[in-house]
């Protein structure tokens, strides 16, 4: 592990690492003696990068913005919002770690609100659970399109797969609306995103490991795959709408005074 990596869980069954510092991340997730997220430990340790691997935040929004301004804002909206490069609070770390991110000078520059999210990190029987609270501190009601980033460590991606029943995805490396029958993780970049997955979850299959699971609630409408060539990861990520939202319409809206909450399960099987 490296020093960033603060907070510790662990259930007898699994164990997962946090690093409140770097986006208040989980780093490491191993249920049953086998890791199950990929992580570049080179760009965990540093700052100036993005991490690559483990579960970024993605918020106020995942993927661009076109154009990169909000109404109000006087600075651009990076890529995947800003969640992930902030240090987060922590609460608590005592059975289970719950962080916090609040609204300050530099978060309203880009994303005029006044915010607190708080998200709890828990083992239980082997499998790691994240809820998600976006709570709207201000005025006025506050636009969100926020995501999780999960990288799977996928020893063989030229025998992995995703279930989904989605027949449409927006392929972000074409820039372009395209069917989707299915998709080769192993053929180079891949960039998917499956615009009409309708269960609550899905299932990687990982020849070599053992399938991944995951649980989302109802409020999740976008799944998207991510990979790149030579390395041994496949992103399975759960997103609330699709990119751009918060330019083209859609995504979540948070009342004043109101909280949305949202929920993801990682299990092994």
């Amino acid at each position: 592990m490296l020093p960033i990596e603060t907070i510790r869980l662990t259930d007898g069954k699994g164990e997962a690492w946090i690093a409140p510092a770097r986006g208040g991340m989980v780093t490491r997730l191993c249920i049953g003696g086998e890791d199950v997220l990929y992580l570049d430990e080179a760009s965990l340790g540093d700052p100036s990068k993005n991490v690559r691997g483990g579960i970024p935040i993605l918020f106020p929004i995942g993927g661009k913005l076109m154009p990169d301004r909000l109404p109000g804002a006087t600075s651009p909206l990076a890529q995947h919002g800003f969640a992930r490069n902030r240090p987060w609070r922590v609460v608590t770390s005592a059975g289970r770690a719950v962080l916090a991110l609040d609204s300050d000078d530099t978060t309203r520059a880009a994303y005029p609100f006044e915010f607190t999210l708080t998200f709890s990190y828990a083992l239980r029987d082997g499998a790691l659970e994240i809820e998600q609270r976006f709570e709207n501190r201000g005025a006025t009601p506050m636009p969100m399109q926020p995501g999780l980033h999960p990288y799977f460590a996928v020893p063989d991606k030229a025998g992995a797969r995703v279930a989904t029943d989605a027949t449409v995805a927006w392929d972000n490396v074409a820039a372009a609306r395209v069917p989707f029958s299915g998709v080769d993780l192993a053929s180079g970049e891949v960039d998917l995103h499956l615009l009409d997955h309708h269960p609550h979850g899905t299932r990687l299959v990982r020849p070599g490991a053992r399938d991944v699971v995951l649980f989302w609630s109802s409020d999740v409408s976008v799944l998207v795959l991510w990979t790149l060539p030579g390395r041994p990861f496949v992103c399975v990520e759960p997103w609330t709408a699709p990119a751009n939202a918060l330019q083209a319409g859609g995504g979540v809206t948070v009342q004043p005074g109101r909280t949305h909450a949202s929920t993801l399960r990682i299990a092994i099987a």
